[in-house]
C-alpha cells in the first residue's frame, strides 16, 4: 500500500475537483476522526485534500440566523457569544463532546460527517456490513449495549456519535454543499441516512461533495432550548442517549413551538417528529412527555442489552422539556 498523496488547494472550487476527479481522494480538515481510521486502516486514500486555506473559519449574521463555517472548530462554536445567546443548545452540545483538545482540533463539518464508533466497525479483523459491504455484521449477536433501537436494518445497528448533528437537527439548519454541479443547500434532516441496504454510505452527499457552511435559522421568539447526554462518565464518553430540545410556550403554558432531536438511539440523529405532533397545542407535563414519547417509540426495536434506552430516554426528554417550560435553564 503506497502512502498517499496530500494537496492543499487554495479555493473550494479547487478542493472539490480534486476530490471530484479521484474516486480515492478525501477531504482533510481537523482529522480528529480520519487521522484515527488511517492508523487503524478503516481507510486507504489515494490522496488527501486539505481544506485549510479555503477560508469557511468565520461565524456571520444570515438571513436572521448565523452562517457556520464549515472550518470553524467545535470549540469556537460553542464559545461563540451569538451562539452562546441565541442557540444555546448547541453550545451545550459541542461541550457535552469529547474532550477540549478534540474540540480545539475538530470542525463543523467534520464534526457532522464523523463515523460511528461501534466497535466491529473499528476492528478490521472482525466482518463489517458498514466496512465491507456485505461481510455480516456480528454486533446484532455480539455486544450490543450502544446499538440502534430506531431506523436500524438487518444489516447494521450502529449509532451515529455525534452530539452537535442533534442539537442542529432540533434547530432545524441547512447544510451548505459544493458539488461538481454547483452549489446547493439541504435540510440537516436529509443529511445523515439510515442504513437500509448499504451501510456503507453514512450521508446523501456524492463523492466530490464539500460542506462550506451550515446556517442556523431564527429561532421563534421566546424559545427556549438545551441538551442532555446520559453517558456512562461524566466527560469524554458518547452517549447512551442524548435529547436536544428547543420549546417554545405561550402564557397560558400552551405549547407553540416544540422540537426534539435524539442520539445515541439511531444510526442518524433522530427527529422525534411524532413526539413533537403529540406536544403540538397541549401543555408540558411529564406524564404528557412520557405519553408523547411512548406513541414515538412505538417503533423501536429492541433487545436485551438495549431495552434501557426506552425508559433512559423517556425520562432525560421529560427532565428537559419540563424544565424549558418552567423558564429553568438556557434560554435566548
Amino acid at each position: 500500500m503506497s502512502a498517499p498523496t496530500y494537496a492543499r488547494p487554495t479555493s473550494p472550487d479547487e478542493a472539490v475537483s480534486a476530490v471530484a476527479d479521484d474516486p480515492n481522494a478525501v477531504f482533510l480538515a481537523g482529522g480528529s476522526n480520519l487521522v484515527d481510521h488511517l492508523k487503524l486502516g478503516i481507510v486507504a486514500p489515494s490522496a488527501l485534500v486539505s481544506v485549510a486555506d479555503l477560508g469557511l473559519d468565520e461565524i456571520t449574521e444570515q438571513d436572521g440566523g448565523l452562517r457556520v463555517g464549515a472550518r470553524v472548530r467545535n470549540s469556537d462554536l460553542a464559545s461563540d457569544p451569538q451562539v452562546r445567546q441565541r442557540y444555546s443548545v448547541l453550545s451545550r452540545a459541542l461541550l457535552s463532546g469529547a474532550s477540549a483538545q478534540i474540540r480545539h482540533q475538530a470542525t463543523t463539518a467534520g464534526n457532522l460527517l464523523q463515523r460511528t464508533r461501534c466497535v466491529y466497525f473499528q476492528d478490521r479483523t472482525v466482518p463489517c456490513n458498514k466496512r465491507e459491504p456485505g461481510s455480516g455484521c456480528p454486533a446484532i449477536e455480539g455486544y450490543g449495549r450502544y446499538n440502534a433501537v430506531l431506523g436500524a436494518s438487518d444489516r447494521c445497528v450502529a449509532v451515529h456519535p455525534s452530539d452537535m448533528a442533534v442539537a442542529m437537527l432540533a434547530l432545524d439548519a441547512q447544510v451548505g454543499v459544493l458539488g461538481a454541479g454547483g452549489a446547493r443547500s439541504l435540510p440537516i434532516a436529509e443529511l445523515h441516512r439510515l442504513p437500509g441496504d448499504d451501510p456503507s454510505r453514512d450521508t446523501a452527499l456524492e463523492h466530490g461533495d464539500l460542506i462550506t457552511h451550515v446556517d442556523l435559522p431564527a429561532q421563534p421568539e421566546g424559545a427556549r432550548s438545551d441538551y442532555v447526554k446520559v453517558r456512562d462518565r461524566a466527560s469524554y464518553a458518547f452517549a447512551l442517549v442524548s435529547v436536544a430540545a428547543s420549546l417554545t410556550v405561550d402564557d397560558d403554558g400552551t405549547v407553540t413551538d416544540v422540537r426534539v432531536a435524539w442520539g445515541g438511539m439511531a444510526h442518524k440523529p433522530w427527529r422525534a417528529t411524532l413526539l413533537e405532533d403529540a406536544m403540538a397545542g397541549g401543555s408540558v407535563t411529564a406524564e404528557n412527555v412520557r405519553t408523547a414519547c411512548a406513541r414515538e417509540l412505538e417503533q423501536a426495536s429492541t433487545s436485551q442489552q438495549t431495552a434501557y434506552k426506552l425508559p433512559m430516554v423517556t425520562e432525560a426528554t421529560a427532565m428537559l422539556l419540563t424544565k424549558l417550560a418552567a423558564g429553568e435553564g438556557v434560554d435566548r
